[in-house]
């Protein structure tokens, strides 16, 4: 005897079919994956470790001065500057500083000093450079003083705390930029909007210091620190121009910057 149940599913399921198009699918379509092309990946991967070959260059300072980041690099350059690895590096440099300055002892009579550089150094101008292919733009200072008018650039967090442990340790806090003096207002503005008070000089290019290179500019703001006594115990920049020349400190803590070069 046919079990009624089954019979009546039978009758149902045969009207069903019997009243589907030909072409008609009832099930979902099987998904079809489209597998990556291995060659492009190889490619990617081979474009991905010369441009890690490259900005290690840059870091060593190996390079001839540059103007621009290779236009192959432009992708690497923007996922290394927003992902974990710019944050990761400048916050290993942040914490060698913090071990170094811990065990400095200080003479203390207000002359031991520390040196930041401002810009990549304790502000972050990436949204500036987000909109510049992250340094594919050759340098336009006109623009970049339009942005510094603005005053928004976020404080490299791990960058600030650092700062922060500087003084608590009693280093005097000197910041040495290459900003000019039209811009100092803007500057502390800024500085204090991004968490960064009280420092003890800021210094920032004259009238008769346009048009020199960066180190020797910073050479000679470092020399005229020495003969008035002070001793520069710890200096950190983003730049090599920051850090070398005469006078440079007795630990330089270089954090990276894959955008551009300051000769």
């Amino acid at each position: 005897m046919i079990d009624p149940v089954f019979l009546l599913c039978y009758v149902f399921f045969s009207v069903v079919l019997a009243h589907c198009k030909p072409d008609s699918q009832p099930l979902p379509r099987p998904l079809i994956l489209e597998y990556p092309n291995k060659e492009a990946i190889e490619e990617r991967q081979e474009v991905d470790l010369r441009c890690t070959s490259w900005r290690v260059a840059v870091e060593a300072n190996n390079l001839s001065p540059w103007k621009t980041i290779p236009l192959e690099c432009a992708e690497y350059v923007k996922d290394y500057m927003t992902g974990r690895g710019y944050s990761w590096d400048s916050e290993l440099v942040a914490e060698e500083a913090g071990v170094y300055a811990r065990s400095v002892e200080l003479s203390g009579d207000g002359k031991d000093v520390w040196i930041f550089d401002v810009d990549e150094t304790l502000l972050s101008n990436l949204p500036y450079y987000a909109e510049r292919g992250f340094g594919l733009e050759l340098f336009d200072k006109h623009e970049f003083d339009k942005w510094v008018d603005k005053a928004v650039a976020p404080a490299i967090e791990s960058s600030r705390k650092l700062y922060e442990q500087i003084q608590n340790l009693g280093f005097k806090v000197f910041l040495l930029t290459g900003r000019s003096e039209n811009h100092r207002s803007i500057t502390e503005v800024n500085l204090l909007n991004a968490g960064f008070q009280n420092w003890d000089k800021l210094i920032l290019r004259g009238v008769d210091d346009h048009g020199k290179p960066a180190t020797i500019y910073k050479s000679e703001k470092r020399e005229e620190m020495v003969k008035e006594g002070y001793r520069i115990l710890g200096n950190s920049g983003d730049q090599w121009s920051d850090l070398l020349g005469s006078s440079i400190s007795n630990r330089s803590f270089k954090l990276p910057n894959p955008m551009y070069y300051i000769p």
